[in-house]
């Protein structure tokens, strides 16, 4: 069996010996000293050393901007002289302005902050080895996975403590508006991104241009997220593909020989905005960043937030990944500084890249015995976590046994060999009380948070409180959803087909994967290697028996099997209600907020009928995929009347759906409809 994305090679799947903590040696130092010290790392070979200043004056005087520049004039009726100020205000709001002095108060600043709210921060030595030898011959692009507003953060530091030059980030432009904080941000390598950009032709320019420029002249490591988003639910969000092709364009042209993809993979224990992220996945607004709500948050720091691994994937050559994907012949034809669109294989070819980069981030990942035990938890009824509680051994014992199961399915724990496991669980129990507590031998979930005292509560606000605690339990699962995913849906496939044909197994197995690749991360055109992989996992754990045409089921399947089925079953309820909803209730046109707020009465009252035994269905972000899912399957279109973007839905495709989904009907009768695209 071929594995595409392990065939590259991921620096990242060392034993855990292999990981340093760094914080180790700044407890036994002082933090001044630290951000004194030298600071020499090598450059990039190929290129003269460059000002921030001097990339600034380069980006201005670029043939592509001027080229833009005098276009945009012409479509306006403006002079070229107001289009060149409206360019240099763009630029100056964007730009960092990366200073030594302000990469030496950050360092001391985050060894303050790091020493206080993490118990270790572990690297792995290899990787940064790896990282450090290619930053001096090639231009690197630097793509960790994001999940928190430290991830950033921790990068910069980890390159400052190893003599790596520190990377430019790029950064929403709310951050750019923290006083003192965002001018702190653009001096240690920030620059700041509009978030709603649309069709400003300009912008795109001025920003592509700078972009370029960054990785053209080898000025710094390039750091983004490509994923675009912090992820609010921890589990890994389809690539966007914006920025990628801007850090590429300059091989695709031939202005560079090559450049270097660098994954990192980002695992925390606990996320210091875990409360935050659920509740704003329920509907409560997010909080503007400003330095005074950053004040008011300090309240963290009194936290314990366990430890955190950063694990530098092996370094990638952009030429060798493109080897016989894409043909560069096509930019010869057209100057370099004239903007070109895409062609279709190199459109192709950035989504499957980007795909790649985010799928070794997943397995680069460090999963913690609370993931784990997050989804045993979220498999039990609420009203047991609630009222009853779970029993502590026999949460211990599930825990164990899934340990087992992820380790078969070549997962990578952060799992402590040299402590006892029930020591290991219960100081994992301790760190994440703010979501469970043990009482009398029992496990229960904290209710919203609040102290009883607050009752009487109505019963959606009880709903509301649980589902806020539930979505954090959630969020954690999410963590070790990647090593489960394709087992699970071949298990679901198993159960709702009830066949033991390959081929229909394959065509359901598919049929998930379309109509859930807004939650999961597949890559584009290999569902048959999923399947393959999704099959010899399973048989690996000796729960299927697999010959050329049938997959069955082994005397000692059904556990393995029943609980991957479990672990898919709150997305195929959400999706099936949500289905269900826009076939009979919704009106055929609708906008994306009328569409989250009837889903979300709908649900409160399917739950306290007990219709519906999910949370999940209440978060907005598996509301919004079920859109994202229609819209890319054809059976919603967007349309913009007036100022709103609203959504026409086909009713009978999504009808349609919904039956293969609950396997009321093969998916070949989807296939068989033009209307839809699966």
């Amino acid at each position: 069996m071929t594995n595409t994305y392990r065939d590259v090679g991921v620096a990242g799947q060392q034993d855990e010996e292999d990981f340093v903590d760094i914080l180790e040696e700044r407890r036994l130092s002082s933090d001044l000293g630290f951000a004194l010290r030298t600071f020499s790392p090598q450059l990039h070979k190929g290129s003269p050393p460059c000002s921030s200043a001097e990339l600034h004056r380069a980006v201005l005087e670029s043939q592509y901007l001027r080229y833009v520049t005098k276009e945009v004039a012409m479509e306006t009726g403006s002079c070229e002289q107001e289009v060149r100020e409206e360019v240099c205000g763009i630029l100056g709001e964007m730009s960092q302005n990366l200073q030594l002095r302000f990469i030496r108060l950050m360092a001391y600043m985050m060894t303050k902050v790091f020493k206080t709210v993490f118990s270790a921060i572990f690297v792995n030595v290899e990787g940064l080895n790896m990282l450090q030898q290619a930053t001096q011959e090639n231009p690197v692009i630097l793509m960790p996975n994001h999940r928190s507003y430290i991830d950033f953060l921790v990068i910069s530091y980890i390159m400052f403590s190893y003599d790596i030059p520190v990377p430019v980030i790029a950064a929403g432009i709310p951050l750019a508006g923290m006083k003192i904080v965002g001018e702190i941000l653009r001096r240690s390598g920030a620059f700041f991104i509009r978030r709603a950009i649309g069709s400003d032709r300009l912008y795109w320019a001025v920003l592509s241009e700078y972009v370029r420029t960054v990785v053209r002249k080898g000025f710094a490591p390039l750091e983004f997220f490509v994923e675009g988003l912090r992820s609010r639910t921890l589990k890994s969000i389809s690539p966007k593909l914006g920025m990628m092709h801007m850090v590429l364009e300059p091989f695709l042209k031939g202005e560079v020989y090559d450049i270097t993809l660098v994954p990192i993979s980002i695992s925390y224990d606990r996320v210091l905005e875990e409360s935050l992220l659920a509740h704003e996945l329920l509907g409560v607004p997010k909080p503007r960043e400003s330095t005074m709500g950053l004040l008011k948050a300090s309240s963290v720091l009194q936290e314990n937030y366990g430890s955190m691994h950063v694990n530098f994937g092996r370094p990638l050559s952009v030429r060798q990944l493109c080897e016989g994907k894409i043909n560069r012949c096509q930019y010869n034809l057209t100057p370099r500084d004239l903007p070109q669109k895409p062609s279709a294989d190199v459109q192709a070819c950035v989504s499957w890249m980007a795909h790649l980069m985010v799928r070794i981030q997943e397995e680069g990942s460090r999963i913690s015995p609370w993931s784990l035990m997050a989804c045993l938890l979220l498999q039990t009824p609420a009203t047991v976590l609630t009222e009853q509680g779970l029993l502590w051994h026999r949460l211990t014992e599930k825990t164990l046994w899934l340990r087992r199961l992820a380790l078969d399915f070549g997962a990578h724990l952060n799992w402590p060999e040299q402590i006892p496991d029930s020591d290991v669980l219960l100081s994992t129990l301790a760190l994440h009380r703010t979501v469970v507590h043990q009482k009398a031998g029992r496990v229960f979930l904290v209710w919203g948070g609040e102290p009883e005292g607050r009752h009487p509560v109505s019963p959606e606000e009880g709903v509301m409180r649980t589902a806020a605690a539930a979505l954090m339990l959630v969020s954690y699962r999410n963590q070790s959803l990647h090593v489960f995913v394709r087992p699970a849906l071949l298990a679901t496939a198993m159960s709702v087909t009830k066949s033991t044909e390959r081929d229909d197994l394959l065509a359901y197995f598919c049929f998930l994967q379309d109509v859930f690749s807004n939650e999961f991360i597949f890559i584009p055109g290999r569902s048959s290697q999923d399947f393959e992989e999704a099959g010899y996992l399973l048989k690996k754990c000796k729960a299927v028996h697999i010959s050329q045409q049938e997959v069955t089921v082994s005397d000692s399947g059904l556990e393995v099997l029943s609980f991957l089925q479990e672990l898919l079953k709150p997305f195929i309820n959400s999706y099936q209600l949500m289905f269900r909803y826009l076939c009979e209730d919704a009106d055929q046109i609708f906008t994306e907020k009328q569409f989250l707020h009837a889903v979300r009465t709908l649900a409160t009252n399917a739950v306290l009928s007990g219709e519906l035994d999910t949370y999940e269905v209440l978060s907005s972000n598996v509301q919004k995929n079920v859109l994202s899912a229609l819209q890319r399957l054809r059976m919603a279109t967007k349309v913009k009347r007036s100022e709103n973007e609203e959504y026409k839905v086909d009713r009978a495709a999504v009808g349609r759906a919904g039956d293969v989904l609950s396997g009321k009907v093969p998916p070949q009768v989807l296939r068989a409809t033009p209307a839809a695209r699966l």
